[in-house]
């Protein structure tokens, strides 16, 4: 495998696709490249100019001059002062979305949508969504629920049309389902290893990231997602920052980023909460009271482990699942991870990144199926 198509981890079937114009074909490929890049439009720039060399992608009626010309007119860049004081280009909110949408495309394109919008849950009860199954109707039951029509057909039956009257025996309900209310906190790990010899880690990270929050927007706007990276501290992104994340010189404060998640979800008001956690390594680093930090890569740091047993404990106490996702799988890793779904009776998947988006939208979807409590 080349250089640049391994950089950019692409293969070029939108390219081949038929009956896609120049633009769309170069804009398939511009997204991925930008995501690659972290938003940087330059050197995105650099990467396609490389490929249409090696897989000659324009031609003479239609140039990379062309493309960046109707990148402008189309709106998906735009002019910019750059911090040394020079002019240049940057990309734009509408290019991010375009981005997102890709990413939901490529990871969760081949799964059913549902066309209401909201998910449901498996249990029955006082909800909003009508199943069209009945049942006896019950003392207790809430009279909005009588389905009259299928109480009269009863009386007919039982009783006669002579003789017709309406008793407690005839009377059933529709069986409803809740609509359950998801708050989501993804974590994503920033630390140096996700770009360690010579895998790009982040990028997958990113994409999972970026489908999800489009995935909610777009099919369950009811449920909240709160992003979060977490390195040597552990702060909150918002959805259009993801494209330009990059992975820092960073230990992995994996306390911290459980801290800030317990944090924000202590602040929402559903009942249904979770966390996703996307990680590569070992926990290694903690902040201390005094501001400073205290960090150790060689191997499982007993101290540092137990505050993240401790933390996962005081989320299970919250009735906050953890389910991680470790993208390695070394042995201590999976003996820590092991020993940490335990103490929080949450869920752990070992994947590669190939499959890490697809076990996200799965994990998300059967998460969410729960019913309303309180």
């Amino acid at each position: 495998m080349n250089t640049t198509k391994k950089r950019t981890g692409y293969v070029f079937e939108s390219y081949k696709a038929p009956n896609i114009s120049p633009f769309e074909k170069l804009f398939e490929i511009f997204k991925e490249l930008i995501t690659h890049t972290s938003g940087d439009l330059d050197e995105a720039l650099d990467w396609l100019a490389e490929l249409d060399k090696e897989y000659q992608l324009t031609d003479e009626n239609y140039t990379l001059d062309d493309f960046v010309e109707d990148l402008k007119k189309k709106g998906y860049i735009r002019e910019e002062i750059k911090p040394d004081g020079n002019g240049g280009m940057a990309i734009t909110a509408k290019t991010e979305r375009a981005i997102r949408q890709q990413a939901l495309d490529q990871i969760f394109g081949k799964l059913k949508r549902s066309a209401s919008g909201n998910h449901k849950t498996k249990h029955s009860g006082l909800g909003d969504e009508h199943t069209g199954e009945f049942r006896n109707y019950h003392f207790g039951d809430s009279l909005e629920r009588v389905s009259m029509t299928e109480s009269l057909r009863n009386a007919q039956i039982n009783n006669g049309i002579g003789d017709f009257k309406l008793t407690e025996d005839d009377l059933v309900v529709e069986e409803t389902l809740f609509k359950a209310q998801m708050s989501t906190v993804l974590m994503i790990d920033i630390s140096h290893s996700m770009i360690l010899y010579g895998e790009d880690r982040i990028t997958p990270a990113k994409k999972v990231a970026m489908a999800l929050a489009e995935l909610i927007t777009t099919r369950y706007p009811k449920d909240t997602l709160d992003i979060l990276v977490f390195g040597n501290d552990a702060w909150s992104i918002s959805v259009k920052d993801l494209p330009y994340l990059q992975v820092g010189p960073y230990h992995t404060n994996t306390v911290s980023g459980l801290q800030l998640a317990m944090d924000i979800l202590r602040r929402k008001r559903n009942t249904n909460k979770q966390i996703f956690m996307i990680t590569d390594g070992k926990p290694s680093c903690l902040r201390l009271k005094s501001g400073e930090y205290y960090k150790n890569s060689n191997g499982l740091d007993q101290h540092i482990v137990d505050k993240c047993y401790t933390m996962a404990q005081q989320a299970r106490k919250l009735h906050i699942p953890i389910t991680t996702f470790m993208i390695a799988q070394d042995p201590y890793l999976m003996q820590f991870v092991r020993e940490f779904t335990h103490a929080n009776q949450g869920k752990a998947f070992y994947t590669g990144l190939k499959g890490l988006g697809e076990m996200i939208f799965e994990d998300y979807e059967t998460n969410r199926k729960k019913r309303l409590r309180g």
